[in-house]
């Protein structure tokens, strides 16, 4: 089930953001975050448990995707691809969804592609710890 996040899941999302992340964003920052009205949060839940969260951004006409974090025991068994498809479905009224992704993350340049996510540039050195470039993915909605 995917559903909005509570503000008492932010030190989950923030322990997610540790385990999946070399820079994780911290609770604070996911706070702050999660404090604004234009920025949204939503958890994945099997058996009464978070197991994944997307975070957004939209201005606008335009979402930003900024992170998206699956447990490890729960990866590739649909949860990332739920995750992302929801918003694109809840958010289709907007011009595109947009994020950013290390190449080397194959899995994930391979999911976001089966959902129409289309490469419209790269982002120099974007990630550190190591130093990468990031793929810019977008989906056009019109």
């Amino acid at each position: 089930m995917i559903r909005e996040m509570k503000e008492t899941e932010l030190s989950f999302a923030a322990s997610l953001e540790s385990l999946c992340f070399s820079t994780p964003w911290s609770e604070q920052s996911l706070r702050e975050s999660f404090e604004l009205d234009n920025n949204f949060f939503f958890i994945y839940e099997l058996d009464g448990k978070p197991v994944g969260y997307i975070g957004l951004c939209v201005a606008a006409d335009e979402g930003y995707i900024y992170n998206v974090a699956v447990l490890p025991d729960h990866r590739g068994k649909g949860v990332g691809k739920s995750l992302v498809s929801y918003v694109c479905e809840r958010f289709s009224s907007l011009a595109f969804l947009t994020l950013e992704v290390r190449p080397s993350n194959t899995a994930a340049v391979a999911l976001y592609s089966s959902l129409g996510f289309e490469r419209v540039g790269v982002r120099r050195s974007y990630y550190r710890k190591p130093i990468e470039d990031a793929l810019l993915l977008t989906k056009y909605f019109r």
